[in-house]
């Protein structure tokens, strides 16, 4: 693994797409092929038989939500630009495969709660890359998904942060101009994070605030992207999103903050096998370029380089086959809570976000700055 030194600001964003392809290929390029059932590896600390249901539409939209951004990305390098372009062409036909009867690897949306938050995160995918997951998707393939879609809705989710799942699902029938999306899922997941927002950027997962990274792994992203979508259809919604926005902006500053000089961050609250999935939220905002104007899009680009480095550096992240163990540092079963299983790793793929920004955006282009932290627990201050 590339030593922190060595990575300069030309190599950086090889780095981040390397890093990128070394997690998500192996489930683009086996369900591609019809055969994510066959080689993926089920584990976790329930029999494999009861996540075996669940894991494969985990990994793979979670996959799609890390990847979508650079999949729609344009002003490549050459090489870049034909790893862009075969990747797409691997998740066309991942979506082709995923909820095709005829396949051994169709995707389970009809039996259990699961299917519901890995649909949305699917569903997040093609919203942030219509021109690249949805437009060239044949009929058929996108008949199917929107039927997988629809699917999910006779489960009624959590009232917490999964109605944030249910209204990304609905965003995407909107999207694709289905008469029966579904406002109402929509109105009711926004208007109670609303009620739950406790402030400085922070919302309860559901009405108690819990301290952990559900704020990035969903709350803020799915907020935005929801809204994004459907703006224009409401005029509160379209009222909203300046305020979310900002709000987002302001919880991408208290996560730039929390990362270490060496690149850890602190391990607080359930789901910590996702990773640097942490960080989806610091991520989405750098996206979006909507950063506070305080925190300098590079000094986010080393800040979340760091934690990619140190996080990457532990061999034991992979499995011999190249499936992503179980752990934060390396492998860690036991880290695992009982509805974590290898799909559910993927999550982590959408610390890439920004590879979604140019080569020349200032993100990519501008001399390093050292992070937050960096700069203050400087030994020679």
């Amino acid at each position: 693994m590339t030593d922190s030194t060595a990575i300069t600001v030309g190599s950086t964003r090889k780095f981040w797409v390397d890093s990128m392809l070394k997690i998500v290929l192996p489930v683009l390029e086996n369900l591609a092929e019809d055969k994510l059932v066959e080689t993926m590896p089920v584990r976790g600390k329930l029999p494999p038989e009861d996540r075996r249901q669940f894991t494969y539409l985990e990994a793979f939209g979670r996959t799609l939500a890390g990847i979508a951004p650079w999949l729609q990305c344009e002003n490549l390098d050459p090489e870049e630009e034909a790893l862009r372009d075969r990747t797409r062409d691997l998740a066309l036909r991942c979506l082709d495969v995923a909820f095709n009867p005829a396949c051994k690897d169709k995707m389970n949306v009809s039996v259990g709660f699961q299917p519901i938050v890995d649909a949305a995160f699917l569903a997040q995918g093609i919203l942030r890359a219509p021109k690249a997951l949805w437009e060239p998707l044949p009929d058929d393939a996108k008949k199917r998904l929107l039927d997988a879609m629809r699917a999910t809705r006779t489960r009624k989710p959590h009232k917490n942060n999964w109605l944030l799942f249910s209204a990304t699902i609905e965003a995407l029938l909107h999207h694709a101009k289905q008469p029966d999306w579904d406002p109402m899922r929509i109105d009711f997941a926004i208007t109670k994070h609303q009620d739950w927002y406790l402030g400085d950027g922070w919302h309860g997962d559901g009405p108690s605030f819990h301290l952990d990274y559900y704020n990035s792994f969903v709350i803020h992203p799915m907020s935005l992207d929801v809204l994004d979508e459907v703006k224009e259809e409401y005029a509160e919604w379209q009222n909203f999103l300046p305020e979310a926005q900002k709000r987002a902006a302001r919880f991408a500053t208290h996560q730039e903050r929390l990362i270490a000089p060496d690149g850890t961050y602190p391990l607080v609250g359930r789901s910590l096998a996702y990773r640097f999935g942490a960080f989806h939220a610091l991520a989405q905002v750098a996206l979006r370029q909507q950063l506070e104007p305080q925190l300098k899009p590079q000094q986010v680009r080393t800040a979340l380089t760091a934690v990619i480095l140190r996080t990457m550096k532990n061999k034991a992240m992979f499995d011999g086959q190249g499936w992503l163990q179980i752990g934060v540092n390396g492998h860690q079963p036991e880290l695992g809570e009982n509805y974590i299983s290898t799909g559910s790793l993927y999550l982590c793929s959408t610390v890439f976000c920004p590879l979604g920004l140019g080569k020349d955006n200032d993100f990519w282009s501008k001399p390093d700055i050292p992070w937050t932290m960096k700069q203050l627990w400087n030994e020679n201050q």
